[in-house]
């Protein structure tokens, strides 16, 4: 139960020793619980008072309101809560969550959710939104898509419509005001080193780039002009983000728009990119491995 040599070795060529070490400090740290309020159903304040009633420690981040993060091993008292039946909070780790909050979905604009399933990005659109979105989810798994039902109805997400397809396969007569792509991917950034990663392999690696670059070559091809997708995974891997990205920028009418990196979200602890305006987030106690961007495409 350890991280594998050959992921340290391209982190090794990736970034340098310090940054490597902190990865690896990240890998090994004990994951604080972290959650996000449903304000489709209730607000942080309430969910503040419930938490100290119950005596669990919790504190605030700078660049979200409705996140919260808890003290370690409180999962086990969260879920015994009504407001986690209810489907008042999602437990969701505060890397993911910034996806939807970088995409900025609005009342009434179209928008797909590639890569849906089990929900959190799904569910924290209709939140940001106000339920008043049109989303359309993408999910080819069945068992994973009845999960996503399942969460969406928890959840009080009344505007999403579920399609159990492959996303790659949306037919060229759609386009969408917005896209979101949370690709699958290696999920070289979410390791922890207690765990069993056995099943962390090149291959792996390689069957999620050939995915990645499918999918985003759809995004963008069904993404209508003047308007943004945004692109992530829970990888830290630059052939599965930057690498990807690239092919996309060799189109005249793409172009990164970049993210505030530097204002709103200038807390989150970052890992270099070789691409200006993206994000990668380092692994640490409250954040999981993540990468973002924001693609615009231009007439």
């Amino acid at each position: 139960m350890s991280i594998p040599n050959f992921l340290i070795e391209k982190l090794k060529i990736e970034y340098d020793e310090k940054t490597v070490k902190e990865i690896l400090d990240g890998f090994n740290s004990k994951k604080n619980t972290t959650i996000r309020v449903n304000n489709l159903k209730t607000t942080t304040n309430i969910v503040c008072d419930i938490l100290k009633e119950k005596n669990i420690k919790f504190s605030k981040i700078s660049w979200y309101e409705d996140a919260l993060v808890l003290e370690k091993n409180s999962e086990k008292i969260l879920e015994e809560l009504d407001i986690y039946k209810n489907g008042e909070i999602y437990i969701q780790n505060l890397s993911s969550m910034l996806p939807p909050i970088i995409l900025d979905p609005k009342p009434n604009e179209d928008i797909l959710d590639m890569c849906a399933a089990p929900g959190g990005k799904t569910t924290e659109l209709t939140s940001l939104s106000n339920n008043e979105a049109n989303i359309t989810a993408y999910e080819m798994n069945k068992i994973r898509a009845e999960k996503l039902k399942y969460n969406l109805e928890k959840q009080g997400a009344t505007r999403v419509s579920i399609i159990e397809k492959d996303s790659r396969k949306i037919d060229n007569f759609f386009s969408f005001d917005k896209i979101l792509l949370d690709a699958p991917c290696s999920g070289s950034g979410t390791l922890i080193e207690e765990n069993d990663n056995s099943n962390f392999t090149q291959e792996l690696i390689n069957k999620s780039i050939k995915s990645q670059t499918t999918l985003l070559q759809k995004a963008f091809r069904i993404l209508k002009k003047d308007h943004i997708l945004v692109y992530s995974t829970c990888s830290i891997l630059k052939e599965e983000n930057e690498e990807i990205i690239k092919k996309i920028l060799e189109n005249k009418n793409a172009q990164i728009l970049p993210i505030d990196i530097n204002g709103r979200f200038k807390d989150i602890p970052k890992l270099p990119t070789t691409i200006e305006g993206t994000l990668c987030i380092k692994p640490t106690d409250i954040y999981e491995g993540f990468f973002v961007a924001v693609i615009k495409k231009t007439n």
